[in-house]
């Protein structure tokens, strides 16, 4: 990321004495694939805009075994658990955000048992408080007209029982919501959960990340807005397998409230 974002790491501001807002952690989506790391900088240029004063541990952040447990590799997960939370709790960590609902719900819910206790926030929790707390305003007027689709990510969704919060921060945006038939408690997976992102697929007469474009292409939308960075790249993916892309733009919900935010 640019100097001009001005992100800071853990290390250096420990070296100034100061404790941030909330620790950032960007993942490793966010951080090493190109089409992600522009959702981490849209999320990067929103908190500054909101003078949210965070950190992130740059060098020191590992994945966080999710794929690996996933996978079925408890041993390589532990090990990189481990390693994390040694980290966050040498850091004095209390709060977390992320842009990625894998690193959300096992940061949330599956740390805790190897001694990793934090508060963890999905991106679009985060971005709803700094819009109701009027940290940051939305103009929304570029998106008047449009019609967007939210596909719910699994681990948001029925996985923590976060369908709101998303949906409170697209209203700001002055366009038309429309939901596709399976959403929220019956949402159906993009195809990329479970580390299944990361191998062939198995046999089978459609492709996931296939089907569910199709339920998006059914609601005929401008956008569909995702808030995971693995459906991103499967809707993305899916809406150049039916030749939508002229029609159809996937985007992160930190990349619209960006725009909006004319950041």
């Amino acid at each position: 990321m640019s100097e001009s974002l001005k992100v800071k790491t853990m290390a250096q501001m420990m070296a100034a004495g100061e404790q941030p807002e909330v620790l950032f952690w960007v993942g490793c989506m966010g951080s090493f694939d190109d089409r992600a790391k522009k959702i981490t900088k849209a999320f990067a240029k929103i908190l500054n805009k909101a003078n949210v004063k965070f950190a992130v541990l740059g060098a020191e952040e590992s994945c966080t075994g999710d794929p690996a447990k996933r996978a079925g590799n408890e041993f390589l997960y532990q090990m990189q658990a481990f390693t994390n939370i040694q980290v966050l709790n040498g850091y004095e960590v209390k709060r977390i955000v992320t842009t990625c609902p894998h690193c959300f719900n096992i940061l949330k819910n599956e740390y805790p048992e190897l001694g990793g206790n934090y508060e963890v926030l999905h991106h679009s929790q985060f971005i709803q408080n700094l819009l109701e707390e009027g940290r940051i305003t939305v103009e929304g007027g570029q998106f008047k007209g449009k019609k967007i689709t939210f596909h719910d990510p699994c681990y948001l969704g029925r996985a923590n029982g976060v369908y709101e919060a998303p949906r409170e921060v697209l209203a700001k945006l002055d366009a038309e919501l429309t939901e596709m038939k399976r959403c929220k408690e019956r949402g159906l997976c993009c195809g990329a959960g479970g580390a299944q992102m990361f191998k062939e697929a198995e046999k089978g007469n459609k492709e996931v990340n296939f089907e569910r474009t199709e339920d998006a292409i059914e609601v005929k939308p401008d956008i569909i807005a995702a808030g995971c960075p693995f459906c991103n790249t499967m809707m993305t993916d899916g809406v150049k397998h039916f030749n939508k892309e002229s029609d159809i733009e996937v985007k992160d919900l930190a990349e619209l409230i960006a725009e909006a935010a004319d950041l």
